[in-house]
This record gives structure tokens, C-alpha cells and sequence, in this order.
């Protein structure tokens, strides 16, 4: 079965309110099988425009990263995202 992944692309605006939003969704998206491949870090735009940090979750199925994102819970801790960032989520299958 082909892997799921939550990418996201965020340009923080409140970066001491966006922690708790970092600090609130990891366990809830660990629940769900979620796997932090890429948390922020360096990187580069070569070609393009996008937002400052990018985060890349590996879920056990595309089923699993969809059940995540929808998760109550998490869509609870979103509107800290929401409030204090820019940001696009992507839900992609893997192969």
C-alpha cells in the first residue's frame, strides 16, 4: 500500500503563539501514524515562489494522512496555525 504524506508550506507571522501549535500537534499526529521527515531546517527555492519553512509528515497510507488532518482534535490545534501563519497543506499519495 502506498505511503501518505502531509506536506506543508508555512510562513510563521507570530513565532512565539505558532509554538504552540507545533508543541499541540506532533503527539495528535504521531497518533495517527504521522512521521516527521522534514520539520523546518534550511532550504532553498530555486526555482519558483513559496512560503519560509516546509514540513513533510510520512503516514502509513494516504487513508491515515487524510484521518489525521481531519482528526477533530487536530483541526482544533489548526486554528493556531491558521491565526498565526500563512500556509498551504498538501495531502499527496506516495508510491
Amino acid at each position: 500500500m502506498p505511503k501518505g504524506y502531509l506536506i506543508g508550506h508555512i510562513t510563521v507571522h507570530d513565532p512565539e503563539a505558532y509554538r504552540e501549535y507545533v508543541e499541540r500537534d506532533t503527539p495528535i499526529l504521531e497518533r495517527h501514524g504521522g512521521t516527521f521527515i522534514v520539520r523546518g531546517g534550511a532550504s532553498e527555492t530555486p526555482e519558483g515562489e513559496t512560503l519560509d519553512r516546509h514540513v513533510v509528515i510520512e503516514f502509513p497510507s494516504y487513508e491515515a494522512a487524510r484521518a489525521a488532518y481531519e482528526d477533530p482534535a487536530y483541526q482544533e490545534v489548526a486554528e493556531i496555525r491558521r491565526r498565526t501563519a500563512s500556509s498551504v497543506i498538501v495531502l499527496v499519495e506516495g508510491t
